[in-house]
C-alpha cells in the first residue's frame, strides 16, 4: 500500500553532494548537560535541542497532547499532576491510566514529564497529557480478538481538548475506518503525528496511520544526526526526531528504566513535544501553521521543499522558531502535507494512491557511513560558534544526515 492521495512529493537524485553528519558533542561544545543523574543524564537530545534555553521562553504551557498508546500511568513521579482525564477504548478491565505495557507512560514522560524523582524529563514539561488507551497486538491476543480499536482511539483523541495527537503505534494494514478517523482528526484542527516504524533494516513495510496523507510520519534519528538504521523509510516520512539511545520504562511494573533505543516511538513523542513548544508560543496559530514552521525550520542540507524518504523535510528543530523567530507559518487553512484546504472532513481517505519521495540513502550502514561530515558554521544567540566539521566524501557522497541545530537553511528566514 502507498501513502495516499494528495501528497505533493518530488523525486530527486542527489549525487556528488557532501553530507552533514556532525556529532552532538562537537556541535555543542560547552553546552550544559542535564543536571539530574541517572536517567535524565542519558537524555542526550535535551542539550542538543537547546531545551534549557527554550524553557526560558516556553515549556509548552496551555497545550494538551493526546497520547494514543497502551495507557499512561499517572502515578509515576515525573507524571504526577501532568495527566488529565482521558479515554479507554479497549473495553477491557481498568482505564486509561492502567498501562499494560509501560510504552504509553514512557511516551507521556518524553512529552511532558517533569523529571521529578529522577524520571524522564519531557521536552515540553509545561504541557498536559490526555491518555487514550488502545489495544496492541499482544493485548488483543490475550483477549482473543483481532478487531483493532485504533480508529476508535483516534476519534476519541480528535474529540478531546487536545491540540496534538501523538501515536507511537502502527500496523502494516491500512483500514478505511482508521483512514477516515485520521481525516476526521484533521477536520477537528488536530496536529496528528505517528511513528513510521522500526523495521527499516528488514521488511521496511509501510506503517499506518503514519502513511495516511493527513498524518505527520516521524522517523528516528541518532546522535550524529543521521536516520537510525532501523527507522522505516518511504514517502511516508515527513520529519525526523531523536529516537536512538533514548531511555524507557522497562515494563509495566514501573520499577526501573532501561537503556536502548526508543525508536520511532520516542521520536514521535519528542516531535509532538516540539510541536507543543511552538504552539504554546503561538497559541493563535492553527495546526497547519505549527507544522509548516516545524517543516520549514527542519535541519537539512538539501533544497527546501524537497523530501528525503529517510529524513523527510529534515531534523525537527523547534529552537529555530522559539529562540530565533524563524519559520514561515503559511496559510492557516492549508495542510503543509497535502497542500489542500483542511476546513472540511472528507468521508474517506484512500491510502492506495501512489506518491514518491527522494530516494536518498540517508541511513546508517555501508552507504550512510561513506558520507563524511561537512557543514557551515553557525552561531548561538551570543555569537559563539557551535562548531565546524569538514570532511571529504568517499566515492559518490550521499545525504547521510543533518546536524541538528546548526545547519543553515538555504533561504533567508
Amino acid at each position: 500500500m502507498t501513502a495516499g492521495m494528495g501528497r505533493a512529493r518530488r523525486r530527486v537524485r542527489v549525487l556528488g553532494a557532501l553530507a552533514v553528519a556532525a556529532s552532538w558533542s562537537v556541535l555543542f561544545v560547552g553546552a550544559a548537560q542535564p543536571a539530574a543523574a541517572d536517567t535524565q543524564s542519558k537524555q542526550w537530545y535535551l542539550a542538543a535541542m537547546q531545551a534549557e534555553d527554550m524553557w526560558k521562553v516556553t515549556t509548552g504551557e496551555g497545550i494538551k497532547v493526546a497520547v494514543v498508546d497502551t495507557g499512561v500511568n499517572s502515578s509515576t513521579p515525573s507524571l504526577k499532576g501532568q495527566i488529565l482525564k482521558g479515554f479507554d477504548v479497549t473495553g477491557a478491565s481498568g482505564d486509561e491510566t492502567d498501562d499494560y505495557h509501560g510504552h504509553g507512560t514512557t511516551m507521556a514522560e518524553l512529552i511532558a514529564g517533569t523529571g521529578k524523582g529522577g524520571g524522564l524529563k519531557g521536552l515540553a514539561p509545561g504541557a498536559k497529557i490526555i491518555p487514550v488507551r488502545m489495544s496492541d497486538v499482544h493485548f488483543m491476543a490475550k483477549r482473543n480478538t483481532v478487531i483493532s480499536d485504533s480508529a476508535d482511539a483516534i476519534r476519541a483523541a480528535a474529540d478531546s481538548d487536545a491540540q496534538i495527537i501523538s501515536m507511537s503505534f502502527g500496523s502494516k494494514s491500512p483500514t478505511r475506518q482508521e483512514s477516515e478517523a485520521a481525516k476526521y482528526a484533521e477536520s477537528k484542527g488536530k496536529l496528528f503525528l505517528a511513528s513510521v516504524g522500526n523495521d527499516g533494516d528488514k521488511e521496511n513495510a509501510r506503517g499506518y496511520p503514519a502513511s495516511y496523507p493527513s498524518v505527520v510520519g516521524v522517523a528516528s534519528a541518532d546522535r550524529s544526526g543521521k536516520v537510525s538504521g532501523y527507522s522505516q523509510h518511504s514517502d511516508s516520512v515527513d520529519v525526523a526526531s531523536p529516537g536512538s539511545d533514548v531511555p524507557r520504562w522497562c515494563d509495566n511494573s514501573f520499577k526501573s528504566y532501561c537503556d536502548g533505543d526508543g525508536g520511532t516511538s520516542a521520536a514521535t513523542a519528542i516531535a509532538s513535544a516540539s510541536a507543543a513548544l511552538v504552539w504554546s508560543l503561538h497559541p493563535d496559530w492553527t495546526a497547519n501553521q505549527v507544522l509548516n514552521v516545524l517543516l520549514d525550520t527542519a535541519g537539512r542540507d538539501w533544497e527546501d521543499g524537497v523530501r528525503s524518504e529517510y529524513l523527510g523535510h529534515g531534523l525537527i528543530r523547534p529552537s529555530m522558531n522559539i529562540l530565533k523567530g524563524k519559520g514561515d507559518p503559511g496559510a492557516p487553512d492549508v495542510s503543509p502535507l497535502t497542500k489542500e484546504k483542511t476546513t472540511d472532513a472528507a468521508e474517506s481517505s484512500d491510502p492506495s494512491a501512489s506518491t514518491s519521495a527522494s530516494p536518498q540513502p540517508a541511513k546508517n550502514g555501508a552507504e550512510g557511513d561513506k558520507a563524511a561530515a561537512v557543514k557551515e558554521s553557525d552561531s548561538s544567540e551570543d555569537g559563539t560558534p557551535l562548531g565546524l566539521i569538514l570532511g571529504l566524501a568517499a566515492g559518490v557522497a550521499v545525504i547521510g544526515g543533518v546536524a541538528y541545530a546548526v545547519v543553515r537553511r538555504r533561504k533567508t528566514a
